[in-house]
């Protein structure tokens, strides 16, 4: 029996571990080859390894337009073009609006917001030019529904990831492009033992509680795992998914409304 993505070539980025990985898994279950693309090319090479052939490894650096062209090219080149880009990379920092500093402003927002907009930039190009469409999945968050006071910047960028879905959405449609995005809630992982510790600073908390706390505040009872979230990709991915377009969905347990 074939897969959803049968035949079909993704890309997704920072997929050596945690969402992006799972992404990935799924993705080469349901048919289709993975560009497994991440800063950490040895990592990535031990990830596609683990997963199987079907995937294969990519340096790709989301800050540097070279490195995001060159991620580009080695997929049109391994597999004859690409079909599915999932914007996966992202950094999170958090600090009080009298703390916030340049430094982690400009690396968030050229990560999380210039790194998703030139990569989904560079896709649809290669898309146009093979001329059979394609789908784009950026990952928003709910951090980008609401503000929060401790992060101001994060939330920020996440809002304009949800900006440029609509953006883009409505414009790359008419090359039969189909731009939409997940917004997860709270993920458990390797990625929340950091923010944990963080809010432990700021909040005056023991590590580990702030993740407790949120996760017992999930109306579904449990924080997120980055499997939760597979569904929606490969939906998103699809050709259920052609009439969607500009769309932004919360797969969270029911954290937010919207």
């Amino acid at each position: 029996m074939s897969g959803r993505l049968e035949g079909k070539s993704a890309l997704i980025t920072g997929s050596a571990r945690g969402i992006g990985r799972a992404f990935a898994e799924a993705y080469v279950r349901e048919g289709a080859t993975v560009a497994i693309a991440d800063i950490n090319l040895e990592r990535a090479r031990q990830t596609a390894t683990e997963i199987g052939p079907n995937a294969y490894a990519v340096e790709m650096d989301v800050t540097s337009q070279a490195s995001i062209d060159a991620a580009i090219a080695a997929v049109e080149e391994k597999t004859g073009g690409i079909d599915i880009l999932i914007n996966n990379a992202a950094l999170f920092d958090l600090a009080p609006i009298v703390e916030i500093t340049r430094k982690s402003y400009d690396t968030l927002f050229s990560i999380n917001v210039a790194g998703a907009l030139f990569t989904m930039q560079a896709a649809a190009k290669s898309m146009i030019r093979r001329g059979k469409g394609g789908k784009i999945i950026n990952m928003a968050s709910q951090a980008g529904r609401r503000g929060e006071a401790l992060v101001a910047v994060y939330c920020a960028t996440k809002a304009a990831v949800i900006s440029l879905t609509q953006s883009a959405g409505l414009d790359l449609i008419k090359h039969g492009i189909n731009v939409n995005a997940i917004a997860p809630g709270v993920v458990d992982g390797e990625h929340w033992d950091g923010v944990d510790a963080l809010f432990a600073k700021y909040e005056n908390r023991p590590l580990g509680e702030k993740k407790r706390l949120v996760g017992a505040e999930v109306p579904f009872g449990r924080m997120g795992r980055a499997e939760d979230l597979t569904g929606m990709a490969i939906f998103l991915a699809s050709k259920e998914a052609d009439y969607i377009v500009a769309q932004t969905y919360n797969v969270d347990g029911g954290n937010w409304m919207s």
